[in-house]
């Protein structure tokens, strides 16, 4: 069943946030790198929880005043890791996420080294982790950041252009093939698939086919498939049924021959 939380409230309000409870992560402590209060992000999902995106943002056009800087995230993830060490609060990993796509943020490299070193000093037993939607993948730059991040977890909700365009609304400038390529050239990638029902769906048999396609190509470390579990931005789509699930990781892993694991 959807949960009908009020959407302010899956807008972080903090630049670090957390640990909170994830089916796929375990106890993650969040951090926020597009700043409070509302969405910075290269694509506008049908699906997001935190509601439809004022403004999509192109990487060549990224304000660095509409951010924080990387000192300030730091700063407040370093207060927030001593409380956590002090009060002995158990982080299973540290994530890159927040409101958008944290991979925008200029100073990304310098910020998930820093990053390294405090998981380091404070909860030397967690990894790190990021949600992306890959639309910087084909960046080498945004690749190396990316190599001390233990978790890779990056977009694929379909294995064809139109159907992306349909259902995630990436900003001008986007590039599927791009992104493909990138995804093939980044080690240890798991990829995310959210599947839905409704005005645009993603579940059709050639869709599922293509999209298992481009997972075979990609050969990620492994798969997580889900559906909606929150109210998204548009209210006509709907979850799919566990059964689908459940067949669309099947018909997969015997096709890409990659494991998947639906939650």
């Amino acid at each position: 069943m959807i949960q009908d939380t009020r959407r302010r409230r899956l807008v972080k309000e903090d630049l670090v946030y957390g640990p909170l409870s994830s089916r796929r992560l375990g106890r993650s402590l969040g951090v926020n790198l597009l700043g409070t209060g509302a969405k910075y992000c290269s694509f506008n999902c049908r699906y997001c929880q935190c509601g439809w995106t004022v403004r999509r943002v192109r990487e060549e056009t990224v304000a660095p005043s509409d951010l924080p800087t990387g000192d300030q995230v730091i700063d407040a993830l370093e207060t927030r890791l001593q409380q956590v060490r002090r009060e002995r609060i158990p982080v299973d990993v540290i994530t890159f996420s927040g409101n958008g796509e944290p991979t925008l943020h200029p100073e990304l490299r310098a910020i998930v080294e820093a990053v390294s070193n405090l998981r380091d000093l404070y909860v030397p037993t967690a990894r790190l982790a990021i949600l992306s939607n890959s639309s910087t993948v084909h960046r080498p730059e945004i690749r190396i950041a990316l190599r001390r991040i233990d978790l890779k977890l990056m977009k694929l909700d379909a294995g064809d252009e139109a159907l992306v365009r349909r259902l995630n609304l990436p900003a001008p400038g986007w590039n599927f093939a791009m992104m493909v390529r990138g995804l093939t050239e980044l080690d240890g990638v798991i990829l995310q698939t959210m599947f839905v029902w409704g005005r645009v769906a993603n579940t059709a048999p050639a869709a599922i086919r293509q999209w298992s396609d481009r997972v075979a190509e990609i050969r990620p470390r492994r798969v997580h498939i889900y559906t909606l579990d929150r109210v998204p931005a548009d209210r006509t789509l709907i979850p799919v049924a566990r059964t689908v699930l459940e067949s669309i990781a099947e018909y997969a892993r015997k096709r890409a021959h990659v494991p998947i694991e639906v939650y």
